[in-house]
């Protein structure tokens, strides 16, 4: 079973200093800084998920994460290349292609053709690639009584319509791919509202020609209803079609995805967590920590607009502020008592965070020092730095960490069920 890391341009600068909080004053984005497969020397993921929203953009909210420079480095010379991943020391990576549905969901269609999608993938040079699709949002097993007793009036004409022109596009897509004889990998989309439904989208997508398929706008469903309807596509898979699931991360159901067929799986859940989850910031093989909060007076724009408006003396928080990073550090280094450092917090959160108090889960993970133990490059090589929730340099860091900890929290899980690894789609040399 494989895990992708959806590419989101996070990357670090190896040349930030933690302590001065400075960087090289020569320092080019995409030149110098470093991708997570460039940070870890042990694997942290199997293959890179690019969406062409990511991309081009979708217009409104779907705003391209590229500059129009990187977009036409990405297009001249190729995923490899651009992702320096063309003879990486883990061994190959797999490139997936993907369209980005989420982030044209509330459109009324796809924003682009499937002659757009297929030439993004073959002038990429992607392994394999996921045909256009519209995510249906509704999870609502009891519209299938109906449907599959010939009464379509319990479903609502949008959601068909989505299911429809999503195996409408992927023929398409399948039927351009094979006509060009293009060496990209195609992946059909299943797009369902309940167990019955995704099946009779990958029962479909199977007599296309598809031999991977990928469930769609499956991220909301719980660990239950998620099983429920990989048994329902499981039970109609023939024996060489493979299962890939959009933005999904279950651990604990590894070994029930597995029997039903899944291969691979991918998501940026441990990679936001770091600095999206109210807590749950830090991943070991056993449980995870709350990133200790020390924000910037300068740099945090909800403290920058209480010192504007009187709210807040800067000169107090940045005192407070520093009192902070100073303990943490003496405390790291062994030579501070916990009780100040907790004390030094509670009186900075009063500041920048009255409304919340967070010293006993700070004090959980003070007293447990999970970066002291951790053999990962990030944590050997920030130390504490690493639990600070402080900056993008720390915080992406951190996420960097969570990805390479759930690779191994993913590696345990397969090991104790016997799954073995089983490349989802060749990574043939370009």
């Amino acid at each position: 079973m494989q895990y992708f890391l959806p590419d989101s341009q996070d990357l670090v600068d190896p040349s930030f200093d933690f302590t001065k909080e400075n960087r090289c004053a020569d320092r080019l984005r995409h030149r110098d800084d470093q991708y997570a497969h460039e940070v870890f020397s042990t694997r942290a993921f199997d293959g890179i998920l690019v969406s062409k929203a990511i991309v081009d953009g979708t217009g409104g909210a779907g705003q391209a994460r590229y500059t129009q420079a990187q977009r036409r480095r990405l297009l001249r010379e190729g995923v490899r290349a651009f992702f320096r991943a063309e003879e990486h020391r883990w061994g190959p990576l797999t490139f997936m292609g993907d369209c980005g549905a989420f982030s044209y969901v509330k459109a009324d269609a796809p924003p682009y053709t499937v002659d757009e999608v297929v030439e993004f993938y073959d002038r990429c040079g992607f392994d394999c690639g996921i045909s256009v699709d519209h995510v249906i949002l509704e999870h609502r097993p009891e519209w299938e009584d109906d449907l599959f007793a010939g009464d379509e009036r319990g479903v609502p004409a949008a959601v068909r319509g989505r299911q429809q022109l999503t195996l409408e596009l992927a023929r398409e897509f399948f039927t351009t791919i094979k006509r060009d004889r293009l060496r990209v990998m195609p992946v059909g989309v299943a797009q369902g509202w309940g167990p019955r439904s995704y099946a009779h989208a990958a029962r479909e997508l199977q007599e296309i020609g598809y031999r991977y398929i990928a469930l769609g706008g499956v991220v909301p469903l719980k660990t239950p209803d998620l099983l429920r309807c990989l048994e329902a596509v499981h039970a109609i898979r023939r024996p060489e079609t493979r299962i890939h699931l959009l933005g999904v991360t279950r651990i604990a159901a590894v070994s029930a995805f597995a029997k039903f067929g899944v291969v691979s799986f991918d998501s940026t859940s441990p990679l936001r967590q770091a600095f999206k989850d109210d807590k749950d910031n830090y991943y070991t093989l056993d449980r995870t920590y709350s990133a200790i909060r020390v924000p910037q007076v300068q740099g945090n724009f909800r403290l920058e607009a209480r010192v504007r408006s009187g709210e807040v003396d800067q000169d107090l928080a940045r005192a407070a502020e520093q009192r902070c990073l100073q303990r943490l550090a003496e405390y790291d280094a062994g030579a501070r008592a916990i009780k100040s450092v907790l004390e030094a917090l509670r009186a900075y959160e009063l500041i920048h965070d009255p409304r919340t108090d967070r010293t006993e889960i700070y004090r959980e993970a003070l007293e447990a020092k999970p970066w002291k133990t951790c053999p990962c490059e990030v944590c050997k090589q920030l130390g504490h730095h690493v639990i600070l929730f402080r900056g993008a340099e720390r915080n992406r860091r951190r996420g960097f960490h969570n990805v390479w900890t759930f690779y191994q929290r993913l590696r345990r899980g397969l090991a104790a069920t016997a799954v073995l690894a089983t490349p989802a789609c060749a990574s043939p040399a370009r």
